[in-house]
């Protein structure tokens, strides 16, 4: 049926319609009072947004050139770095960081699983020099829908010294995350995520620990220059052409996150998560990240079944029911299926998914009793 796809995966997530119709106005001007005024509200509501005190930046760009206005604006050459990955984006945090001359040492778990505290404790002890300047680490994988315990690591960098650099593209919106509260140096997200609207924006917050390191860095980017970003939101203005259309719709998405409250937006997407994880082991399904306090809140990774492909699971969901899951990314393509309950996602949402991926593996030949899941999810959504 035409007109009628539906995205369950992590990113781009669905758009509310009140957002599409400011997004499609005729575009102002980027130096008109007009849009000065939409910028100071919107400055004001990503702070609430990001649970700081501290600015928080707007790129024109995906969720990575914020990633690199991070370590951009940050690394020396010889630098220290040490990168903890759970998968494809905590990877990326050392990729980025090579590209400025870093002194890389990269700590990788297997898919699915999370950083050990007490590793990084260890780590960071042996540390006696304090040579390690900055660590990286992935609060939401999205490759994997595993899900660190940033509170608690971050806590621990704290005590080392190091400066703590942290990839929220998709947990922020969809799962608590307090950059002062917790001691998070550097915290980054995208527009494609939780903010419920289209590709094309990032953020970035920093506090005053990481603007001290950000101060020593011999060549700061140019397009990302934190200063220079922060001298435009104090004037509420931007640096350089925006994309205005896309902040204008974020300002609308922005009230709707405010009126739903920051905290209920989070408890929505844990009993999404939740009740979805419950519905796919109720017909039979293994899920990558086993332990539901590993859990991301905002994507779910799932085993095909023995004997029926990811390809053929996810096309027939598209051809059938024009509702779009997941590949997995890397080593995990066509190992995994992805679904996504990030953003501007309800309880309809998740029954027809369910429903609709019944339908799918009964179709593909998997064993398991119609309408379980179903059942499962309404009793975990109502319980």
């Amino acid at each position: 049926m035409k007109d009628k796809s539906f995205l369950m995966i992590p990113g781009p997530t669905p758009v509310p319609e009140s957002v599409m119709l400011e997004i499609a106005k005729h575009p102002i001007g980027h130096r008109s009072t007009e849009f000065s005024a939409i910028l100071k509200d919107v400055y004001e509501n990503l702070k609430y947004v990001f649970q700081t005190k501290n600015p928080v930046f707007i790129f024109t760009s995906s969720g990575t050139g914020a990633m690199c206005a991070a370590l951009e604006n940050l690394i020396n050459e010889g630098d220290h770095v040490l990168c903890l990955s759970l998968g494809n984006f905590g990877n990326r945090w050392a990729k980025i960081a090579e590209s400025r001359g870093a002194n890389v040492e990269k700590f990788e778990v297997e898919a699915g699983e999370i950083i050990d505290p007490e590793v990084l404790r260890k780590r960071l002890a042996e540390d006696t020099d304090k040579s390690i300047k900055i660590v990286t680490l992935t609060h939401s994988e999205t490759s994997t829908g595993a899900a660190n315990d940033i509170k608690t690591l971050c806590s621990i960098i704290r005590e080392h010294g190091a400066l703590s650099v942290v990839d929220g593209v998709t947990s922020v919106c969809a799962m608590p995350v307090k950059p002062d509260e917790w001691g998070i140096d550097v915290l980054v997200s995208g527009s494609q995520k939780g903010f419920m609207i289209p590709p094309g924006l990032a953020f970035l917050t920093a506090n005053e620990r990481a603007w001290k390191v950000y101060e020593q860095c011999k060549h700061p980017s140019f397009y990302f220059d934190w200063a220079a970003h922060k001298k435009a939101v104090e004037g509420d203005t931007t640096p350089f052409t925006p994309a205005v259309n896309l902040i204008v719709g974020l300002n609308q998405a922005l009230k709707m996150i405010k009126d739903e409250g920051i905290e209920s937006m989070n408890a929505r997407h844990k009993r999404h998560c939740y009740a979805l994880r419950n519905a796919l082991r109720a017909i039979n399904l293994e899920l990558l990240v086993k332990d539901d306090k590993n859990a991301s809140h905002s994507i779910t990774s799932i085993l095909p079944p023995e004997g029926i492909s990811v390809p053929d699971i996810r096309s027939t969901m598209k051809n059938d029911y024009d509702i779009v899951v997941a590949n997995g990314q890397a080593k995990l393509k066509d190992k995994i299926f992805r679904m996504g309950t990030l953003g501007f996602v309800c309880d309809r949402d998740l029954i027809a998914a369910v429903g609709a991926l019944e339908a799918t593996l009964y179709k593909l030949g998997h064993k398991f009793e119609l309408g379980k899941g179903v059942q499962t999810l309404i009793k975990e959504l109502h319980g």
